[in-house]
Order: C-alpha cells, then structure tokens, then sequence
C-alpha cells in the first residue's frame, strides 16, 4: 500500500501545562514517528479560545501536522489519540500530493 498525505488538526488540552505546549507537540510527533508515519511539516497555531465550552474547556492549543502514511496508521493513531486526556480534538484530511498541490 502506498502512503497518501494527510493533513491532521490537533487541539491540545494545555490546561495547567501553558509552558509546556512545545513538549507536549514535540510528544506528539514522537508517537506519530512511532507509527513509521512521516512528518512532512508541523505549523503551531497558537492557543486560541473556542467560541463555546467544549467539554469544560474554553480554549485549546492548535497544531497542525502533514504527514505521509497509510490509511492504516491514521486509523491507529486516531485510536490511540481518542484516549488521549492531551488530544482535546482531532481532525483528519487527505490531501492531494505534494507535486499536485502547487
């Protein structure tokens, strides 16, 4: 199977953890580089408030990962994200490769 590019939204719960937000990305990237997935580019969006309460939040941490895997690894990781107490929100999508997309 071939690998597709992916583009993945993460909100990340920095509740209590405002200092920390480059090692909670850099975290993630290390569980994302586990799965053999490969990371093409991170883009920090900075903390941003939601415009309702979401699950007794008001703000969220968003990043923004491209990566190249297999419909396989995605699945995995959206399962291991999904008990994850740092994933806030997760948010997949599959995007043209790169030769195409400019």
């Amino acid at each position: 199977m071939t690998k597709r590019r992916y583009e993945v939204l993460l909100v990340l719960n920095t509740k209590g953890k405002e200092e920390s937000a480059n090692d909670l990305i850099e975290a993630i990237e290390k569980q994302i580089k586990a799965e053999k997935v490969e990371v093409e580019q991170i883009q920090r969006l900075e903390k941003r408030q939601f415009a309702y309460p979401s699950q007794k939040q008001t703000s969220g941490f968003y990043v923004n990962y491209i990566v190249h895997a297999e419909p396989e690894q995605i699945a995995t990781l959206q399962s291991k994200w999904k008990l994850d107490p740092v994933v806030h929100l997760q948010h997949y999508q599959k995007l043209k490769p790169a030769a195409q997309a400019a």
